[in-house]
């Protein structure tokens, strides 16, 4: 299940993907104008963005742009009823990976989306092999975890908290976020839920759970994993790339 942000201000259309995209099994959000579509953008982290050209308030090629300038990744897929070469080029150029032209069938949607979900996800499977924290090492491809030669033993759900918080490293990671991410509303979990995880992740990963080092609070939003946390795409010899904090 991904998270789609659709911005389309006309109100039919914006219902109809969005019916479309959640019998996918997709969690989908909406925006109406360019303003809001850019704050959603920023404020809850989509996985995909279909991006409407002709918005009110910020059109799409701007959304895009500033959205990209400010270090968003998430693909974007552009909508428009404008079929022209220079329409395309300019949002290209803008920062969108891929472009539809109105009217579209729903089997060349749904293809398009599932291929950029698949570049996604082959993203992060290329980016998050391995996370170093201090002493810790956690190998997202043999699911295992070492502080030192001591082996920790993480759940399957730990481990996926922390691939979400490696993958959005710096950045405040909602508690909505880790349910749409990785509970998926299988349980009903609550938000209470994930604070309750991040406790026992905690008590795994920190030398002092009451001051961690790692895994910090964002009051009213959720968690951030520590900046100085080390990503590594393949696997180095013990002393090599180690990011050790005081």
């Amino acid at each position: 299940m991904a998270r789609i942000l659709i911005v389309e201000d006309e109100a039919t259309l914006r219902e109809v993907l969005s019916d479309i995209l959640e019998e996918e099994g997709h969690r989908v959000l909406v925006a109406s104008n360019g303003d809001s579509g850019l704050e959603r953008i920023f404020q809850d982290r989509p996985d995909l963005i279909l991006l409407d050209v002709m918005l009110p308030k910020m059109d799409g090629f701007d959304v895009c742009r500033i959205a990209r300038q400010r270090g968003v990744a998430a693909p974007v897929l552009m909508l428009t009823a404008k079929g022209r070469i220079e329409d395309r080029v300019v949002g290209l150029d803008s920062g969108a990976d891929d472009y539809l032209v109105k009217p579209f069938s729903t089997r060349e949607l749904l293809a398009r989306v599932r291929a950029l979900l698949r570049r996604v996800e082959s993203n992060r499977c290329m980016a998050l092999q391995f996370l170093q924290l201090g002493d810790m090492r956690i190998d997202f491809v043999r699911m295992e975890a070492r502080r030192k030669s001591k082996r920790i033993d993480f759940t399957a759900r730990e481990f996926a908290m922390m691939r979400l918080l490696a993958e959005k490293i710096g950045e405040p990671v909602s508690r909505q976020e880790f349910l749409d991410r990785v509970w998926e509303y299988h349980a009903f979990p609550t938000t209470r839920t994930v604070d309750n995880h991040v406790v026992k992740l905690r008590a795994k990963v920190e030398r002092d759970p009451q001051a961690p080092l790692w895994i910090h609070t964002v009051h009213g939003i959720g968690y951030r994993l520590d900046s100085a946390a080390g990503l590594t795409h393949r696997e180095l010899p013990d002393d090599v790339g180690k990011i050790t904090k005081p």
